[in-house]
């Protein structure tokens, strides 16, 4: 679309839901937390006022990978009508997602990764940063080179990018990776210079964070099961400090628009808010005087 969408055109809306851990004390009455979470954070989606083009999954869908976890979510998930795009998180397998999510297809090497034409001239990468008993990401040459691949084929075409791991210290000592770590590096090699890249998106540490990585855009999404609490200070692996670590805010989701020229990010809490205003005919020279600026 040349020069991108004006605002009467439909803008394409990407929803973003990280780290829900289906399967997380699954003995609570009458429901496991992270599921009812999830309910209440898909319903918002469903029934609110923004409901996406597509819905991206990016990883931690599960607490343990299991088969039985796997099953409740797409229970939850039959009568969504949203395109879902799953994706792996250290607390998955690769085999739950494919038997929960036949229509992925595994790429050369079983990776979970693939490229959808997002509609309005956007191209979605997946990308699978999975390494099986390893917390943290992983991104090899096979991948390296699936990633250059992919970026080769559209190098004018404006790309996002989803990953379950930033590849980037937040400051959150215990969740991160350190700063050199080979696969990160590899990746920074892959990305820089790809002017293509729009942003990329990542979930895995359960906050909202936003920083760049390679000159390009990065945002963390915060997580549907219970957030990680922000304490910046350096911890000591062998000294149990009394820190907060895992706290019951709100679960949060993404949304990301796409107009054809620009891409914004929006990040919802989900809870029981009260309306404090609506438009109604009161306030009707209001919003008609702010779109009276506009001209």
């Amino acid at each position: 679309m040349s020069g991108g969408a004006s605002s009467t055109d439909r803008a394409v809306l990407i929803a973003q839901m990280t780290d829900i851990h289906v399967g997380f004390a699954p003995d609570e009455k009458p429901e496991e937390l992270n599921l009812t979470r999830f309910r209440a954070t898909l319903k918002r989606l469903i029934e609110g006022p923004n409901r996406p083009d597509w819905l991206v999954l990016t990883g931690d869908i599960t607490d343990h990978g299991d088969a039985e976890s796997f099953a409740k979510t797409v229970d939850l998930l039959k009568t969504c009508p949203i395109p879902i795009l799953p994706m792996v998180g250290n607390h998955d397998s690769r085999e739950g997602l494919l038997g929960a999510f036949p229509q992925v297809e595994p790429a050369e090497g079983g990776f979970l990764h693939y490229v959808v034409d997002a509609g309005e001239g956007l191209r979605i990468i997946c990308l699978d940063t999975l390494e099986d008993g390893r917390h943290g990401g992983a991104f090899c040459e096979a991948r390296a080179g699936w990633l250059a691949a992919r970026l080769a084929e559209a190098p004018d075409t404006p790309t996002l990018i989803f990953m379950h791991h930033p590849p980037v210290v937040a400051g959150i000592d215990w969740m991160d990776p350190a700063p050199d770590e080979g696969w990160i590096v590899r990746l920074r090699d892959v990305l820089e210079g790809q002017s293509q890249v729009l942003a990329i998106h990542c979930g895995h540490l359960h906050r909202q964070i936003t920083t760049r990585f390679a000159g390009i855009p990065l945002g963390v999404t915060p997580s549907v099961a219970p957030l990680v609490a922000m304490d910046l200070n350096p911890i000591d692996k062998d000294v149990p400090d009394d820190r907060e670590l895992i706290t019951t805010e709100p679960p949060t989701y993404a949304i990301h628009r796409w107009d054809g020229a620009a891409l914004v990010s929006h990040y919802e809490r989900v809870g029981d808010w009260q309306v404090l205003a609506r438009f109604h005919a009161g306030l009707l020279p209001m919003i008609e005087g702010m779109f009276a600026e506009r001209e």
